[in-house]
């Protein structure tokens, strides 16, 4: 489901360096969760490099005081065909949606086990 297109990856390049060098002079004004740099960055992961590019322009032109902000996930077409029931780490949640899915980045730091509960890292 993600996308090794080169064209992504250097798209990626440049809003990790965007985030880790440029964004930590804009004091955090983004007005969406999650922020417009991540959402960018999720969208060239999961979607073709027009398609992708083409969210993120519409994305950081509604980022402004005449719009509403608030929750806005990335979309991309799913597909559930392979069902392997083991233990994995989960990077992303795909929530259905009609026939798309929102992405959304988990933020626990868990593993999944195919019993449906998770089991935190000890430190």
């Amino acid at each position: 489901m993600q996308s090794k297109n080169l064209l992504n990856k250097i798209f990626m390049k440049l809003i990790k360096f965007y985030q880790k060098y440029i964004s930590i002079f804009s004091h955090g004004s983004c007005r969406y969760y999650p922020t417009c740099s991540e959402y960018a960055l999720i969208q060239f992961k999961f979607n073709n490099p027009i398609l992708a590019f083409y969210n993120s322009v519409k994305r950081v032109l509604t980022c402004n005081q005449f719009f509403r902000g608030g929750f806005d996930y990335p979309t991309t077409k799913c597909k559930f065909s392979n069902k392997n029931f083991r233990k994995i780490k989960v990077k992303y949640w795909l929530i259905p949606k009609g026939d798309s899915c929102l992405i959304v980045k988990n933020k626990f730091k868990g593993r999944f086990n195919g019993n449906g509960r998770t089991k935190s890292k000890s430190k």
